[in-house]
């Protein structure tokens, strides 16, 4: 079932949110003081391809510039990326297929308001990621 939800989420939503974050993430890795928010950037978009599956925890060992990162991005960014994926999952909710899409879409706000110190990893080794 996952995998299908994923192939359905990348051919409506997918491809369009990658393709946004990934050239968001060459901007900031070109203006070389930004690097870390294009890494953040390209993180997103691995998460926005193939969202069902993966769940995003907080790395517990990100340190203050982490914390201060998030602080810029969520003024300059992430608010605004949280309103986008708000507003474009509506639509999704408008059919029965699209529930699970709109779902994922919603997913995707907390790491676009605060993605510096988050992690992506399967939602089976959640578990094993805070035991390291």
């Amino acid at each position: 079932m996952r995998t299908l939800l994923n192939v359905i989420w990348l051919v409506f939503a997918g491809i369009w949110l990658a393709m946004g974050y990934v050239l968001a993430g060459i901007v900031c890795c070109v203006l070389i003081i930004t690097i870390p928010f294009g890494i953040a950037s390209f993180r997103i978009a691995a998460y926005a391809l193939w969202p069902f599956g993966r769940t995003v925890v907080r790395d517990p060992d990100a340190g203050a510039l982490s914390a201060i990162g998030n602080v810029i991005w969520f003024v300059v960014a992430g608010i605004w990326l949280a309103i986008g994926h708000l507003l474009t999952s509506i639509p999704l909710f408008l059919s029965i297929i699209g529930i699970p899409l709109g779902l994922a879409n919603l997913k995707l706000i907390p790491v676009s308001l605060l993605p510096l110190g988050a992690r992506i990893v399967d939602t089976g080794d959640v578990e094993a990621f805070y035991r390291r």
